[in-house]
């Protein structure tokens, strides 16, 4: 019996032995140089979802590319259903890999990981559940060639940087011009993520460290959960990556020949996927390995990496669960919101850069002086990370939005962000306070599809405005706030505003002709005495208008009756 017990225990030793080497990757294969294609990556995880109930491949919402997004979920009972995750108060790590498919050790890194926890070699813990995006720029991904990103260290061939429209979805969150933002937006709010995690390889200087970390702005993040990442999470993570033979350090945000001289963090504005995740109360961090490092040593520190996302997590579960939540409860009552902040230099952290001498030798190419590291002579500094950035700028909170349904675009995206909104019943006439846009820059030349609206300055009125039936209503008592006031709010960084959805009330649409229009000009300066007072005065101290006979028309113009309300007037109404 007992003979027979020990050839069943060694049979089923055989048979797991046998089943871990059959889960294998192209990375592995090919002695860690090569990254699989995009049928390979949807193949392999196709089939370690049949082959294990930790893993389900769930197909979501429409790319560029015309394929669907996928999302992977990893778990120890196999939940799929994000509502029972959080029931049964699971914590999620949302891991976001391509959005640069040039840069693909996350894609790779995430393949190792979720077989080593099918065949129980990294046990993830019980309150963990990862979702994972296995590549989403799929049109990039399809895109492949050896002869992108020249300069990287491997792997021999992937994808491009563009999506199927060119577009750097890592600056497409807020603006979703295309469909893969779009579809990341509805995996983001289904997931809720407690962690998003967004793999990268870095460009820039050359050092020793493997990989870079950019952690969310702690001062954008804001409030308890703020302090937590600053003064817990990311010391946590680099002592985790020690302990896995790592020395982690900021993202190298320095392009020039001293990064030894210390370098600000990066600021992550809502464009970005962490400053995005931001505004929904989520820690998020970006891994960048040196592009200059082999592949095979990039995917194990991204794999050391986010078993450092799982342990710590794990481990602070309810501390992470309670702060998520007390931010969300708070930020619904909050009255004043930042929508812009400043560098400060005189706060910073120290941290151990390991780095390499530099200098500057004549180019082979065009003989002038060119910058170069020298690997012989590697250096190690303590250096500072500017990573303070006060609030420069607070705005009050509205009690609600209003915005009329012709701007479906933007109504478009607010429902793609589950804003809780509802439309009017009736036409209703209600006072709001009225924005009018004063002035703003404009990039004169393209970025990502847009000429960004920069520097705007608004003015504000109380005034009586007339609403139709199907305009939508924002409340402002949700966890959506923060979103609303840096998407709505026309001087944020990152709102609808500067990147153009409003565009259209910037340019005039009616107009005159100037002999008829002279006539009634005339007429309307007689009987308002106090106008024409303003448009003599006007060419008292402005001697190129005194000079201008069609300035001063239009200056009686744009004081009447006669011109257009809506010009410059911003359409998003705010009750106080």
């Amino acid at each position: 019996m007992q003979k027979l017990f020990v050839q069943l225990l060694l049979s089923l030793v055989a048979v797991h032995s046998s089943y871990a080497q059959t889960i294998t990757t192209k990375f592995e294969r090919s002695g860690g140089k090569e990254t699989p294609t995009y049928s390979e990556i949807i193949d392999w995880w196709q089939k370690l979802d049949q082959q294990s109930g930790k893993v389900k491949m769930l197909p979501m919402g429409m790319t560029d590319a015309g394929f669907p997004l996928h999302l992977i979920v990893v778990s120890n009972n196999g939940d799929h259903n994000f509502e029972n995750i959080r029931k049964n108060n699971k914590r999620v790590i949302l891991i976001n890999n391509g959005i640069h498919p040039g840069e693909p050790d996350g894609v790779d890194a995430s393949m190792l990981l979720a077989r080593d926890i099918v065949i129980n070699k990294y046990k993830i813990p019980g309150n963990i559940v990862l979702a994972i995006i296995p590549i989403y720029n799929i049109g990039g991904c399809l895109n492949r060639s050896a002869n992108y990103r020249v300069d990287q260290n491997g792997p021999e061939e992937f994808g491009f940087r563009g999506n199927s429209q060119n577009l750097d979805l890592n600056r497409d969150f807020i603006k979703c011009d295309s469909k893969d933002a779009r579809a990341f937006t509805e995996i983001f709010h289904l997931t809720d993520p407690d962690v998003f995690v967004d793999n990268h390889v870095s460009n820039g200087a050359d050092y020793q460290h493997i990989m870079t970390l950019l952690t969310t702005q702690h001062n954008k993040l804001g409030g308890v959960m703020g302090e937590f990442l600053n003064k817990q999470f990311e010391p946590a993570l680099y002592s985790l990556m020690k302990e896995k033979g790592f020395d982690l350090i900021p993202y190298v945000n320095h392009f020039d020949d001293r990064p030894e001289n210390g370098w600000p963090e990066f600021w992550d504005s809502p464009r970005y996927g962490s400053g995005y995740a931001t505004l929904w109360h989520t820690f998020s961090f970006v891994p960048e390995t040196h592009l200059l490092k082999p592949y095979e040593q990039r995917v194990k520190a991204t794999y050391a990496l986010m078993q450092s996302f799982i342990e710590f997590t794990a481990r602070n579960s309810e501390q992470i669960k309670n702060l998520r939540n007390q931010t969300k409860q708070s930020v619904k009552s909050m009255t004043d919101f930042p929508v812009s902040w400043s560098l400060d230099r005189s706060q910073f952290k120290e941290v151990l850069y390991k780095g390499y001498e530099s200098g500057h030798k004549p180019s082979d190419v065009s003989g002038l002086p060119r910058l170069y590291y020298d690997r012989s002579r590697p250096f190690e500094k303590t250096i500072k990370i500017f990573n303070y950035f006060p609030v420069k700028s607070t705005i009050k909170k509205p009690a609600a939005y209003i915005i009329p349904q012709g701007w479906w675009k933007v109504i478009d995206l607010l429902r793609l962000n589950k804003v809780q909104m509802s439309q009017f019943k009736k036409d209703t006439s209600i006072e709001a306070e009225v924005y009018k846009i004063e002035d703003y820059k404009t990039s004169p030349r393209q970025y990502e599809m847009h000429h960004p609206n920069s520097d705007t300055k608004i003015s504000s009125s109380l005034q009586k405005v007339q609403f139709k039936k199907g305009d939508w209503y924002i409340p402002m008592n949700q966890v959506a706030n923060r979103f609303l006031l840096e998407t709505l709010e026309p001087q944020a960084e990152d709102s609808y505003f500067a990147w153009n959805y409003f565009d259209a009330i910037l340019g005039q649409k009616e107009g005159y002709s100037a002999y008829v229009f002279e006539d009634i000009a005339a007429d309307y300066l007689k009987t308002n005495p106090g106008l024409k007072s303003k448009l003599e005065q006007r060419r008292i101290t402005d001697t190129a208008f005194a000079k201008d006979g069609r300035a001063q028309l239009n200056f009686v113009y744009q004081n009447s009756p006669w011109f257009e309300p809506a010009y410059l007037q911003y359409p998003v109404y705010r009750l106080q």
